[in-house]
């Protein structure tokens, strides 16, 4: 990375306190600001059990064209880690409450796994508030079979902690080619971070199996936004069927697969994934229009 690239993924806030945005209920988000501050938004979700630093060579790639923002879902990395349960659409609410805190009107949402899901529902709720919408490793529905991995996830890290989860988790993450030269990342910037509390990666397997799928899947169909689905076509865990699913109903989708990638394609492939990222996002920007000139526009 060039001195300016490396400047620029800087956190713009570094000089200042760590940033946490309230959530209506009271509970901190961190998130953290990279890039150029005058240059379009984009909001990084993560998913099941992950923080804001499995971003980071997205973050990088993105650094001199965009103002990244990167959160930690509740229950995950810095933010708080409440007890009780948690829910997707609380995450979603939470997203908003970062842009809100960060001053940002709207943003492209770039959302992975479960932040997939959780960027699907910011989509459905707050329209005004993207851009555009980048779906990667993700899905729709939730199929039995991928219900009843996630529960027995949630017992092992009850019963035997985060690190036998790790373990357990890490081949569903990664494909078996890539498997011995990635898995040491996994360890600080991927998924399912091993020092999380068990309990609260629990409340977010939970979050994902008491939601209601029926309605957002009814709801995808009046997304009007620029929307790309990404998805590797070595995923075991939301194949290519979930992507398709989406694209499907999504009026505006386009579906990217990229070959040998597994559900950490943003990893395992990253510089394949950086280019159709920045490809889509140049293009999406080029046609975002904000909402009061489309609003004139239309009188």
């Amino acid at each position: 990375m060039s001195g300016q690239a490396w400047n620029a993924f800087l956190p713009a806030n570094r000089w200042h306190n760590v940033p946490f945005a309230v959530a209506s209920d009271g509970i901190r988000i961190h998130y953290e600001v990279t890039g150029i501050t005058k240059r379009a938004p984009v909001l990084l979700v993560q998913g099941l059990g992950a923080e804001k630093n499995s971003w980071n060579l997205q973050r990088a790639s993105l650094a001199l064209r965009h103002q990244t923002i990167a959160l930690d879902n509740r229950g995950a990395g810095r933010s708080d880690k409440p007890s009780g349960g948690y829910t997707l659409e609380q995450m979603a609410d939470d997203a908003v409450a970062v842009l809100d805190h960060a001053g940002v009107a709207s943003a492209h949402i770039v959302g992975l796994s479960m932040g997939g899901a959780i960027s699907q529902i910011i989509a459905v709720k707050y329209p005004h508030r993207v851009r555009s919408l980048t779906l990667v490793a993700t899905a729709c529905r939730n199929h039995q079979w991928r219900e009843d991995l996630l529960s027995s996830w949630a017992k092992v890290a009850e019963e035997e902690g985060m690190t036998s989860l790790g373990k357990e988790a890490a081949r569903w993450m990664i494909g078996p080619r890539s498997f011995r030269r990635v898995l040491p990342a996994l360890g600080w910037m991927g998924p399912l971070q091993l020092f999380n509390p068990a309990g609260a990666f629990v409340a977010q397997v939970k979050a994902i199996l008491a939601t209601d799928d029926r309605d957002l899947h009814a709801e995808l169909g009046n997304i009007t936004c620029p929307t790309m689905v990404v998805v590797g076509n070595q995923d075991i865990l939301t194949p290519r069927g979930d992507a398709e699913e989406i694209a499907s109903l999504i009026p505006t989708a386009e579906l990217v697969i990229i070959s040998g990638g597994a559900h950490g394609l943003h990893i395992e492939h990253a510089s394949t994934f950086n280019r159709v990222l920045r490809e889509f996002l140049g293009r999406a920007e080029r046609a975002y229009v904000p909402v009061m000139d489309a609003a004139q526009v239309a009188l």
